[in-house]
Protein backbone atom coordinates (compact mmCIF):
# COMPACT_ATOMS: atom_id res chain seq x y z
CA UNK A 1 0.00 0.00 0.00
CA UNK A 2 1.53 3.61 -1.16
CA UNK A 3 1.48 5.95 1.53
CA UNK A 4 -1.15 9.15 1.13
CA UNK A 5 -0.76 13.07 1.30
CA UNK A 6 -3.05 16.08 1.58
CA UNK A 7 -5.85 14.48 3.52
CA UNK A 8 -6.21 11.34 0.94
CA UNK A 9 -7.76 8.35 2.55
CA UNK A 10 -5.78 5.11 2.33
CA UNK A 11 -7.32 3.00 -0.10
CA UNK A 12 -7.12 -0.65 0.96
CA UNK A 13 -8.28 -4.49 -0.28
CA UNK A 14 -11.43 -5.31 1.24
CA UNK A 15 -11.19 -8.48 3.00
CA UNK A 16 -12.16 -11.43 1.64
CA UNK A 17 -15.50 -12.49 2.75
CA UNK A 18 -15.01 -16.23 2.60
CA UNK A 19 -12.20 -16.02 4.95
CA UNK A 20 -13.88 -13.93 7.36
CA UNK A 21 -16.40 -16.57 7.72
CA UNK A 22 -13.56 -19.29 7.84
CA UNK A 23 -11.90 -17.15 11.09
CA UNK A 24 -15.04 -17.03 12.60
CA UNK A 25 -14.82 -21.10 12.79
CA UNK A 26 -13.18 -23.19 15.54
CA UNK A 27 -13.03 -26.84 15.46
CA UNK A 28 -10.60 -29.91 15.54
CA UNK A 29 -8.60 -30.50 12.18
CA UNK A 30 -9.01 -26.69 10.56
CA UNK A 31 -5.25 -26.19 10.37
CA UNK A 32 -5.76 -28.77 7.49
CA UNK A 33 -8.33 -27.43 5.94
CA UNK A 34 -9.13 -24.19 3.74
CA UNK A 35 -12.15 -21.66 2.58
CA UNK A 36 -12.01 -20.82 -1.39
CA UNK A 37 -13.36 -17.74 -2.68
CA UNK A 38 -16.05 -19.68 -4.41
CA UNK A 39 -17.21 -21.34 -0.86
CA UNK A 40 -15.69 -24.59 -1.41
CA UNK A 41 -14.59 -26.10 2.20
CA UNK A 42 -10.93 -27.70 0.92
CA UNK A 43 -9.16 -30.23 2.85
CA UNK A 44 -5.26 -29.69 1.53
CA UNK A 45 -3.16 -31.78 0.20
CA UNK A 46 -0.88 -34.21 1.97
CA UNK A 47 2.17 -36.78 1.04
CA UNK A 48 -0.78 -38.77 1.00
CA UNK A 49 -3.21 -37.70 -1.15
CA UNK A 50 -4.34 -34.49 -3.18
CA UNK A 51 -6.44 -32.08 -1.89
CA UNK A 52 -10.43 -32.23 -2.51
CA UNK A 53 -13.80 -30.25 -1.56
CA UNK A 54 -15.30 -31.86 1.20
CA UNK A 55 -18.23 -29.37 0.99
CA UNK A 56 -19.37 -26.39 -0.55
CA UNK A 57 -20.62 -23.59 2.26
CA UNK A 58 -22.13 -20.55 3.12
CA UNK A 59 -22.43 -17.97 5.48
CA UNK A 60 -25.67 -19.79 7.06
CA UNK A 61 -24.83 -23.24 7.18
CA UNK A 62 -21.02 -23.32 7.66
CA UNK A 63 -21.16 -23.59 11.29
CA UNK A 64 -23.43 -26.75 10.90
CA UNK A 65 -21.49 -28.35 8.03
CA UNK A 66 -18.07 -27.92 9.54
CA UNK A 67 -19.12 -29.44 12.64
CA UNK A 68 -20.47 -32.07 10.81
CA UNK A 69 -17.57 -32.91 9.22
CA UNK A 70 -15.58 -32.82 11.97
CA UNK A 71 -17.67 -35.25 14.15
CA UNK A 72 -17.53 -37.22 10.95
CA UNK A 73 -13.53 -37.76 11.41
CA UNK A 74 -14.57 -39.21 15.03
CA UNK A 75 -15.88 -42.01 13.39
CA UNK A 76 -12.52 -42.25 10.97
CA UNK A 77 -10.61 -42.44 14.00
CA UNK A 78 -12.95 -45.44 15.46
CA UNK A 79 -12.12 -47.30 12.09
CA UNK A 80 -8.78 -47.02 12.09
CA UNK A 81 -8.41 -48.08 16.24
CA UNK A 82 -10.76 -50.98 15.12
CA UNK A 83 -8.57 -52.44 12.58
CA UNK A 84 -5.65 -51.55 15.14
CA UNK A 85 -7.09 -53.72 17.72
CA UNK A 86 -7.61 -56.45 14.83
CA UNK A 87 -3.68 -56.72 13.96
CA UNK A 88 -2.81 -57.05 17.77
CA UNK A 89 -6.06 -60.35 18.05
CA UNK A 90 -4.64 -61.34 14.51
CA UNK A 91 -1.97 -63.99 13.98
CA UNK A 92 -2.10 -64.21 10.18
CA UNK A 93 -2.25 -60.47 9.44
CA UNK A 94 -2.25 -61.09 5.52
CA UNK A 95 -5.96 -62.13 6.30
CA UNK A 96 -6.62 -58.26 6.92
CA UNK A 97 -4.99 -57.15 4.07
CA UNK A 98 -8.16 -56.49 2.31
CA UNK A 99 -9.35 -53.99 5.02
CA UNK A 100 -5.94 -52.23 4.69
CA UNK A 101 -6.92 -51.81 1.74
CA UNK A 102 -10.23 -50.61 2.04
CA UNK A 103 -9.21 -48.38 5.02
CA UNK A 104 -6.23 -46.50 2.88
CA UNK A 105 -9.21 -46.45 -0.24
CA UNK A 106 -11.92 -44.97 2.21
CA UNK A 107 -9.44 -42.63 3.67
CA UNK A 108 -8.25 -41.38 0.06
CA UNK A 109 -12.00 -40.24 -0.19
CA UNK A 110 -13.57 -39.97 3.22
CA UNK A 111 -15.51 -36.09 3.49
CA UNK A 112 -14.20 -35.17 6.86
CA UNK A 113 -11.81 -32.64 8.96
CA UNK A 114 -9.01 -34.13 10.63
CA UNK A 115 -5.61 -35.22 10.39
CA UNK A 116 -5.00 -37.68 8.51
CA UNK A 117 -0.93 -38.48 8.35
CA UNK A 118 -0.83 -40.67 11.45
CA UNK A 119 -3.25 -42.62 9.77
CA UNK A 120 -1.75 -43.39 6.95
CA UNK A 121 1.84 -44.01 8.38
CA UNK A 122 -0.25 -46.88 10.96
CA UNK A 123 -1.34 -47.92 7.22
CA UNK A 124 1.69 -47.79 5.70
CA UNK A 125 3.65 -49.66 8.92
CA UNK A 126 1.23 -52.54 8.68
CA UNK A 127 1.42 -53.03 4.92
CA UNK A 128 4.95 -53.96 5.33
CA UNK A 129 3.90 -56.28 8.19
CA UNK A 130 1.85 -58.12 5.82
CA UNK A 131 4.29 -58.48 3.24
CA UNK A 132 6.83 -59.52 5.49
CA UNK A 133 4.39 -62.14 6.23
CA UNK A 134 3.78 -62.86 2.61
CA UNK A 135 7.30 -63.51 1.87
CA UNK A 136 7.67 -65.90 4.81
CA UNK A 137 4.45 -67.60 3.34
CA UNK A 138 5.83 -68.32 -0.14
CA UNK A 139 8.64 -69.76 1.76
CA UNK A 140 6.42 -71.91 3.38
CA UNK A 141 4.29 -72.83 0.19
CA UNK A 142 7.80 -72.75 -2.18
CA UNK A 143 8.69 -76.17 0.47
CA UNK A 144 5.70 -77.98 -1.03
CA UNK A 145 6.75 -77.72 -4.49
CA UNK A 146 10.17 -78.61 -3.97
CA UNK A 147 8.57 -81.96 -1.88
CA UNK A 148 6.42 -82.30 -5.17
CA UNK A 149 9.37 -81.82 -7.75
CA UNK A 150 11.49 -84.63 -5.63
CA UNK A 151 8.43 -87.22 -5.66
CA UNK A 152 7.68 -87.07 -9.23
CA UNK A 153 10.20 -89.40 -10.56
CA UNK A 154 9.55 -91.54 -7.44
CA UNK A 155 9.01 -95.36 -8.06
CA UNK A 156 7.36 -96.02 -4.57
CA UNK A 157 4.18 -95.87 -5.88
CA UNK A 158 1.86 -96.34 -2.78
CA UNK A 159 4.06 -93.73 -0.44
CA UNK A 160 4.40 -91.47 -3.28
CA UNK A 161 0.93 -91.72 -3.69
CA UNK A 162 0.56 -90.70 -0.21
CA UNK A 163 3.24 -88.60 -0.01
CA UNK A 164 1.10 -86.01 -3.02
CA UNK A 165 -2.20 -86.34 -1.12
CA UNK A 166 -0.38 -84.91 1.91
CA UNK A 167 1.19 -82.25 0.16
CA UNK A 168 -2.08 -81.35 -1.71
CA UNK A 169 -3.50 -81.61 2.01
CA UNK A 170 -0.81 -79.28 3.20
CA UNK A 171 -0.72 -77.35 0.55
CA UNK A 172 -4.65 -76.50 1.32
CA UNK A 173 -3.82 -74.99 5.21
CA UNK A 174 -1.19 -73.09 3.75
CA UNK A 175 -1.19 -69.54 4.39
CA UNK A 176 -2.08 -67.15 1.88
CA UNK A 177 0.27 -65.54 -0.41
CA UNK A 178 -0.19 -63.11 -3.91
CA UNK A 179 -2.40 -65.06 -6.59
CA UNK A 180 0.26 -65.07 -8.92
CA UNK A 181 2.78 -66.29 -7.32
CA UNK A 182 0.63 -68.68 -5.52
CA UNK A 183 -0.58 -70.04 -9.46
CA UNK A 184 3.14 -70.36 -9.85
CA UNK A 185 3.63 -72.46 -7.33
CA UNK A 186 0.33 -74.31 -7.92
CA UNK A 187 0.88 -75.34 -11.64
CA UNK A 188 4.67 -76.64 -10.27
CA UNK A 189 2.91 -78.99 -8.28
CA UNK A 190 0.42 -80.22 -10.68
CA UNK A 191 2.42 -80.57 -13.28
CA UNK A 192 4.63 -82.74 -10.68
CA UNK A 193 1.82 -84.83 -9.45
CA UNK A 194 0.72 -84.96 -13.15
CA UNK A 195 3.65 -86.08 -14.23
CA UNK A 196 3.51 -89.23 -11.23
CA UNK A 197 -0.09 -90.14 -12.21
CA UNK A 198 -0.78 -89.75 -16.13
CA UNK A 199 -35.84 -61.93 -12.43
CA UNK A 200 -42.54 -53.48 -14.02
CA UNK A 201 -45.26 -53.99 -16.26
CA UNK A 202 -48.31 -55.52 -14.36
CA UNK A 203 -47.57 -52.47 -11.45
CA UNK A 204 -48.04 -49.92 -14.47
CA UNK A 205 -51.48 -51.37 -15.54
CA UNK A 206 -52.53 -51.34 -11.67
CA UNK A 207 -51.27 -47.79 -11.10
CA UNK A 208 -53.20 -47.07 -14.41
CA UNK A 209 -56.20 -48.58 -13.98
CA UNK A 210 -56.31 -47.37 -10.22
CA UNK A 211 -55.67 -44.08 -11.70
CA UNK A 212 -58.63 -44.38 -14.30
CA UNK A 213 -60.99 -44.90 -11.37
CA UNK A 214 -59.64 -42.15 -9.27
CA UNK A 215 -61.04 -40.00 -12.71
CA UNK A 216 -64.24 -41.37 -12.30
CA UNK A 217 -64.48 -40.81 -8.68
CA UNK A 218 -63.51 -37.26 -8.86
CA UNK A 219 -65.89 -36.81 -11.74
CA UNK A 220 -68.34 -38.10 -10.06
CA UNK A 221 -67.74 -35.77 -7.36
CA UNK A 222 -67.52 -32.77 -9.16
CA UNK A 223 -71.08 -33.60 -10.69
CA UNK A 224 -72.64 -34.03 -7.35
CA UNK A 225 -70.93 -30.91 -6.51
CA UNK A 226 -72.18 -28.71 -8.95
CA UNK A 227 -75.94 -30.42 -8.84
CA UNK A 228 -75.64 -28.75 -4.95
CA UNK A 229 -74.61 -25.10 -6.06
CA UNK A 230 -77.74 -23.97 -6.78
CA UNK A 231 -79.38 -25.38 -3.27
CA UNK A 232 -80.56 -23.33 -0.80
CA UNK A 233 -80.88 -25.99 1.94
CA UNK A 234 -77.97 -24.44 3.81
CA UNK A 235 -77.24 -26.55 6.50
CA UNK A 236 -78.00 -29.91 4.95
CA UNK A 237 -75.79 -29.59 1.62
CA UNK A 238 -72.37 -28.02 3.83
CA UNK A 239 -72.78 -31.13 5.27
CA UNK A 240 -72.63 -32.42 1.87
CA UNK A 241 -69.93 -30.30 0.44
CA UNK A 242 -68.14 -31.41 3.68
CA UNK A 243 -68.43 -35.10 3.17
CA UNK A 244 -67.52 -35.03 -0.23
CA UNK A 245 -64.01 -33.24 0.95
CA UNK A 246 -63.76 -35.68 2.91
CA UNK A 247 -63.87 -38.37 0.00
CA UNK A 248 -62.10 -36.33 -2.52
CA UNK A 249 -58.87 -36.07 0.33
CA UNK A 250 -59.63 -40.11 0.10
CA UNK A 251 -58.78 -40.55 -3.70
CA UNK A 252 -55.74 -40.46 -5.13
CA UNK A 253 -54.50 -38.41 -7.85
CA UNK A 254 -55.10 -39.12 -11.79
CA UNK A 255 -53.24 -39.21 -14.79
CA UNK A 256 -51.76 -35.43 -14.96
CA UNK A 257 -51.46 -33.07 -12.44
CA UNK A 258 -53.08 -30.76 -15.05
CA UNK A 259 -56.17 -33.07 -14.94
CA UNK A 260 -56.16 -32.90 -11.63
CA UNK A 261 -55.92 -29.43 -11.10
CA UNK A 262 -59.11 -29.33 -13.44
CA UNK A 263 -61.09 -31.43 -11.81
CA UNK A 264 -59.64 -29.79 -7.97
CA UNK A 265 -61.09 -26.04 -9.61
CA UNK A 266 -64.36 -27.63 -11.25
CA UNK A 267 -65.13 -29.09 -7.43
CA UNK A 268 -63.79 -25.36 -5.70
CA UNK A 269 -66.13 -23.46 -8.13
CA UNK A 270 -68.81 -25.13 -7.93
CA UNK A 271 -68.56 -25.35 -3.96
CA UNK A 272 -67.36 -21.42 -3.43
CA UNK A 273 -70.60 -20.96 -5.72
CA UNK A 274 -72.63 -22.48 -3.10
CA UNK A 275 -70.98 -20.88 0.22
CA UNK A 276 -71.04 -17.41 -2.00
CA UNK A 277 -74.65 -17.91 -2.06
CA UNK A 278 -74.89 -18.43 1.28
CA UNK A 279 -72.98 -15.49 2.25
CA UNK A 280 -75.96 -13.27 2.19
CA UNK A 281 -76.63 -14.56 5.59
CA UNK A 282 -74.87 -13.10 7.72
CA UNK A 283 -75.84 -14.72 11.25
CA UNK A 284 -75.26 -17.97 9.52
CA UNK A 285 -72.13 -17.11 7.89
CA UNK A 286 -70.80 -15.50 11.57
CA UNK A 287 -71.86 -19.41 12.78
CA UNK A 288 -69.79 -20.91 9.54
CA UNK A 289 -66.88 -18.47 10.33
CA UNK A 290 -66.65 -19.14 14.17
CA UNK A 291 -66.90 -23.11 13.12
CA UNK A 292 -64.39 -22.42 10.44
CA UNK A 293 -62.04 -20.79 12.83
CA UNK A 294 -62.31 -23.82 15.05
CA UNK A 295 -61.41 -25.94 12.94
CA UNK A 296 -58.62 -24.12 11.72
CA UNK A 297 -57.57 -23.45 15.28
CA UNK A 298 -57.50 -27.33 16.02
CA UNK A 299 -55.41 -27.32 12.86
CA UNK A 300 -52.91 -24.86 14.38
CA UNK A 301 -52.76 -26.96 17.42
CA UNK A 302 -51.56 -29.76 15.29
CA UNK A 303 -49.34 -28.21 13.33
CA UNK A 304 -47.78 -26.83 17.64
CA UNK A 305 -47.75 -30.48 18.46
CA UNK A 306 -45.70 -31.43 15.18
CA UNK A 307 -43.05 -28.74 15.49
CA UNK A 308 -40.23 -30.21 16.97
CA UNK A 309 -40.72 -33.74 15.28
CA UNK A 310 -37.76 -35.27 13.46
CA UNK A 311 -39.91 -37.57 11.29
CA UNK A 312 -38.81 -35.38 8.17
CA UNK A 313 -40.89 -37.24 5.44
CA UNK A 314 -43.97 -38.55 7.47
CA UNK A 315 -44.05 -35.08 9.28
CA UNK A 316 -43.82 -33.19 6.22
CA UNK A 317 -46.57 -35.22 4.53
CA UNK A 318 -48.71 -34.51 7.73
CA UNK A 319 -48.06 -30.55 7.17
CA UNK A 320 -49.07 -30.90 3.15
CA UNK A 321 -52.59 -32.55 5.00
CA UNK A 322 -52.50 -30.09 7.17
CA UNK A 323 -52.55 -27.29 4.96
CA UNK A 324 -54.48 -28.93 2.35
CA UNK A 325 -57.01 -29.15 4.95
CA UNK A 326 -56.47 -25.67 5.78
CA UNK A 327 -57.69 -24.54 2.34
CA UNK A 328 -60.78 -26.71 1.76
CA UNK A 329 -61.78 -24.70 5.17
CA UNK A 330 -63.68 -21.50 4.82
CA UNK A 331 -62.93 -18.08 6.01
CA UNK A 332 -62.44 -17.37 9.78
CA UNK A 333 -63.46 -13.66 11.12
CA UNK A 334 -61.94 -10.80 10.29
CA UNK A 335 -59.91 -10.05 13.58
CA UNK A 336 -58.66 -13.51 13.92
CA UNK A 337 -57.47 -14.28 10.42
CA UNK A 338 -54.14 -12.61 10.98
CA UNK A 339 -53.75 -14.50 14.42
CA UNK A 340 -54.04 -17.43 13.62
CA UNK A 341 -52.43 -17.69 10.10
CA UNK A 342 -49.24 -16.21 12.18
CA UNK A 343 -49.48 -18.99 14.60
CA UNK A 344 -49.86 -21.84 11.89
CA UNK A 345 -46.87 -20.20 9.82
CA UNK A 346 -44.55 -20.30 12.87
CA UNK A 347 -44.82 -23.88 13.63
CA UNK A 348 -44.84 -24.62 10.12
CA UNK A 349 -41.48 -22.23 10.10
CA UNK A 350 -39.60 -23.92 12.87
CA UNK A 351 -40.05 -27.51 11.57
CA UNK A 352 -39.08 -26.85 8.34
CA UNK A 353 -36.41 -24.86 9.51
CA UNK A 354 -35.02 -27.75 11.70
CA UNK A 355 -35.61 -30.26 8.46
CA UNK A 356 -33.47 -27.88 6.04
CA UNK A 357 -30.51 -28.04 9.23
CA UNK A 358 -30.64 -31.74 8.87
CA UNK A 359 -30.82 -32.07 5.41
CA UNK A 360 -27.76 -30.27 5.15
CA UNK A 361 -25.77 -32.54 7.98
CA UNK A 362 -27.66 -35.63 6.24
CA UNK A 363 -25.54 -34.68 3.02
CA UNK A 364 -22.09 -34.49 4.68
CA UNK A 365 -23.04 -38.53 5.78
CA UNK A 366 -24.12 -39.41 2.03
CA UNK A 367 -20.95 -38.45 0.72
CA UNK A 368 -19.20 -40.44 3.32
CA UNK A 369 -21.53 -43.40 2.68
CA UNK A 370 -20.27 -43.31 -1.19
CA UNK A 371 -16.50 -43.09 0.22
CA UNK A 372 -17.42 -46.48 2.07
CA UNK A 373 -19.08 -48.20 -0.52
CA UNK A 374 -16.15 -47.23 -3.11
CA UNK A 375 -13.59 -48.76 -1.21
CA UNK A 376 -15.65 -52.08 -0.57
CA UNK A 377 -15.97 -51.82 -4.74
CA UNK A 378 -12.01 -51.37 -5.29
CA UNK A 379 -11.82 -54.57 -2.97
CA UNK A 380 -14.26 -56.90 -4.91
CA UNK A 381 -12.50 -55.52 -7.72
CA UNK A 382 -9.02 -56.44 -6.49
CA UNK A 383 -9.70 -59.79 -5.43
CA UNK A 384 -12.15 -60.82 -7.88
CA UNK A 385 -9.61 -62.73 -10.19
CA UNK A 386 -8.46 -64.99 -6.93
CA UNK A 387 -8.69 -68.73 -7.22
CA UNK A 388 -8.56 -68.59 -3.22
CA UNK A 389 -12.29 -69.92 -3.39
CA UNK A 390 -12.49 -70.42 0.18
CA UNK A 391 -10.89 -67.39 1.81
CA UNK A 392 -12.34 -64.88 -0.86
CA UNK A 393 -16.05 -66.58 -1.04
CA UNK A 394 -15.29 -65.38 3.18
CA UNK A 395 -14.02 -62.21 2.36
CA UNK A 396 -16.77 -61.19 -0.43
CA UNK A 397 -19.47 -62.56 1.35
CA UNK A 398 -18.06 -59.94 4.47
CA UNK A 399 -18.13 -57.17 1.93
CA UNK A 400 -21.85 -57.77 0.92
CA UNK A 401 -22.13 -57.79 4.73
CA UNK A 402 -20.69 -54.54 5.33
CA UNK A 403 -22.23 -53.11 2.46
CA UNK A 404 -25.78 -53.88 3.99
CA UNK A 405 -24.79 -51.39 6.69
CA UNK A 406 -23.83 -48.78 4.63
CA UNK A 407 -26.52 -45.98 4.23
CA UNK A 408 -27.80 -44.55 1.16
CA UNK A 409 -25.30 -42.55 -1.11
CA UNK A 410 -26.06 -39.08 -3.07
CA UNK A 411 -28.48 -39.89 -5.97
CA UNK A 412 -26.24 -38.28 -8.43
CA UNK A 413 -24.26 -41.08 -8.48
CA UNK A 414 -26.91 -43.58 -9.34
CA UNK A 415 -26.39 -46.98 -9.44
CA UNK A 416 -23.00 -47.54 -11.11
CA UNK A 417 -21.41 -48.25 -7.57
CA UNK A 418 -24.24 -51.52 -6.54
CA UNK A 419 -23.80 -52.75 -10.43
CA UNK A 420 -19.97 -52.98 -10.37
CA UNK A 421 -20.00 -54.28 -6.75
CA UNK A 422 -22.31 -56.92 -7.83
CA UNK A 423 -21.05 -57.62 -11.43
CA UNK A 424 -17.60 -58.31 -9.84
CA UNK A 425 -19.39 -60.47 -7.07
CA UNK A 426 -21.11 -62.55 -10.21
CA UNK A 427 -17.57 -62.52 -11.72
CA UNK A 428 -15.92 -64.10 -8.90
CA UNK A 429 -18.40 -67.15 -8.24
CA UNK A 430 -19.22 -67.42 -11.90
CA UNK A 431 -15.25 -68.55 -12.17
CA UNK A 432 -15.36 -70.58 -8.91
CA UNK A 433 -18.20 -72.83 -9.92
CA UNK A 434 -16.47 -72.98 -13.84
CA UNK A 435 -13.33 -74.03 -11.40
CA UNK A 436 -15.89 -77.06 -9.61
CA UNK A 437 -16.73 -78.04 -12.77
CA UNK A 438 -13.37 -78.39 -14.22
CA UNK A 439 -11.97 -80.47 -11.55
CA UNK A 440 -14.74 -82.67 -11.43
CA UNK A 441 -14.34 -83.25 -15.26
CA UNK A 442 -10.63 -84.16 -14.48
CA UNK A 443 -11.43 -86.27 -11.49
CA UNK A 444 -14.41 -88.50 -13.77
CA UNK A 445 -11.64 -88.50 -16.60
CA UNK A 446 -8.98 -89.83 -14.08
CA UNK A 447 -11.50 -92.71 -12.94
CA UNK A 448 -12.47 -94.06 -16.37
CA UNK A 449 -8.89 -94.51 -17.31
CA UNK A 450 -8.32 -96.00 -13.93
CA UNK A 451 -11.39 -98.17 -14.20
CA UNK A 452 -10.17 -99.18 -17.76
CA UNK A 453 -6.90 -100.16 -16.25
CA UNK A 454 -8.66 -102.69 -14.08
CA UNK A 455 -10.82 -104.31 -16.63
CA UNK A 456 -7.96 -104.79 -18.77
CA UNK A 457 -5.83 -106.14 -15.96
CA UNK A 458 -9.20 -108.11 -15.14
CA UNK A 459 -9.20 -110.05 -18.13
CA UNK A 460 -5.79 -110.65 -18.51
CA UNK A 461 -5.70 -112.17 -15.00
CA UNK A 462 -8.95 -113.88 -15.87
CA UNK A 463 -6.96 -115.76 -19.38
CA UNK A 464 -4.28 -116.61 -16.99
CA UNK A 465 -6.02 -118.26 -14.99
CA UNK A 466 -8.06 -120.54 -17.29
CA UNK A 467 -4.36 -121.44 -18.77
CA UNK A 468 -3.28 -122.23 -15.30
CA UNK A 469 -6.53 -124.48 -15.08
CA UNK A 470 -6.11 -126.23 -18.24
CA UNK A 471 -2.58 -127.19 -17.54
CA UNK A 472 -3.20 -128.55 -14.43
CA UNK A 473 -6.00 -130.51 -15.73
CA UNK A 474 -4.03 -131.72 -18.73
CA UNK A 475 -1.17 -132.74 -16.26
CA UNK A 476 -3.86 -134.29 -13.76
CA UNK A 477 -4.70 -136.38 -16.66
CA UNK A 478 -1.27 -137.79 -17.67
CA UNK A 479 -0.61 -138.85 -13.79
CA UNK A 480 -3.71 -140.87 -13.50
CA UNK A 481 -2.84 -142.96 -16.57
CA UNK A 482 -1.47 -146.46 -15.07
CA UNK A 483 1.45 -147.72 -17.98
CA UNK A 484 4.55 -149.15 -17.50
CA UNK A 485 7.30 -146.60 -16.66
CA UNK A 486 10.45 -146.16 -17.24
CA UNK A 487 13.17 -144.28 -15.68
CA UNK A 488 12.30 -141.34 -17.81
CA UNK A 489 8.57 -142.04 -17.43
CA UNK A 490 9.35 -141.66 -13.60
CA UNK A 491 11.72 -138.45 -14.06
CA UNK A 492 8.56 -136.88 -16.29
CA UNK A 493 5.89 -137.64 -13.79
CA UNK A 494 8.12 -136.48 -10.67
CA UNK A 495 8.24 -132.74 -12.91
CA UNK A 496 4.29 -133.21 -13.83
CA UNK A 497 3.81 -133.59 -10.23
CA UNK A 498 6.46 -130.70 -9.15
CA UNK A 499 4.26 -128.31 -11.81
CA UNK A 500 0.92 -129.42 -10.58
CA UNK A 501 2.13 -128.21 -7.07
CA UNK A 502 3.03 -125.19 -8.48
CA UNK A 503 -0.17 -124.31 -10.72
CA UNK A 504 -2.31 -125.28 -6.96
CA UNK A 505 -0.24 -123.14 -5.27
CA UNK A 506 -0.60 -119.97 -7.38
CA UNK A 507 -4.86 -120.86 -8.41
CA UNK A 508 -5.88 -119.50 -4.93
CA UNK A 509 -3.85 -116.33 -5.40
CA UNK A 510 -4.66 -115.43 -8.79
CA UNK A 511 -9.19 -115.88 -7.55
CA UNK A 512 -8.32 -113.65 -4.66
CA UNK A 513 -6.64 -111.02 -6.72
CA UNK A 514 -9.27 -111.45 -9.53
CA UNK A 515 -11.60 -111.00 -6.60
CA UNK A 516 -9.86 -107.83 -5.67
CA UNK A 517 -9.83 -106.61 -8.73
CA UNK A 518 -13.31 -106.86 -9.31
CA UNK A 519 -14.08 -105.14 -6.19
CA UNK A 520 -12.16 -102.35 -7.09
CA UNK A 521 -14.16 -102.59 -10.37
CA UNK A 522 -16.89 -102.07 -8.62
CA UNK A 523 -15.59 -98.99 -6.28
CA UNK A 524 -14.67 -97.12 -9.49
CA UNK A 525 -18.07 -97.66 -11.01
CA UNK A 526 -19.94 -96.40 -8.21
CA UNK A 527 -17.48 -93.56 -8.09
CA UNK A 528 -18.78 -92.64 -11.50
CA UNK A 529 -22.02 -93.17 -10.82
CA UNK A 530 -22.11 -90.73 -7.58
CA UNK A 531 -20.48 -87.83 -9.70
CA UNK A 532 -23.38 -88.00 -12.84
CA UNK A 533 -25.76 -87.88 -9.59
Amino acid sequence: MENTTNHEVPQTDAPNVNETIWDRIECDGKDFCKLDDNGNLILMASAHFPERVLASVNDDNIQTVVHALSEKFKEVLNRAEELKKEFEQQEEVVKLQGKVQRLKSYLMNANAIGNYTPLFQFLESREAEIAQQLKNNETIRQLLVNKAQELKESTEWKTTTEAFRQIIEDWKHAPYIDKEINDGFWDQIEQARNHFYERKRAHQEDLEREMMQNLDLKLEICEQAEALSLSEDWKQTSEVYKQLMERWKTIGRVATVEKNEELWNRFLNAKNAFFDRKSGHQEQIHHEQEANYAAKLRLVEQAEALRESTDWKETSAKYAAILDEWKSIGKVPYEKADEIWDRMQAAKDQFFNAKRQHTEEFKVGLEDNYAQKKALVERIETIKQSNNWRDVTAEINELMSTWKTIGPIPREYGDSLWEQFIAARQFFFKRKDDDREVRKNRFVQQIQNRLQQSRQFLATIEEELREEESKLAEFNDILSQNTEEDAKDVEIKQNLRNLVGQIEKRIPARKHKIDEVKLQIEELEQKLQENEQ
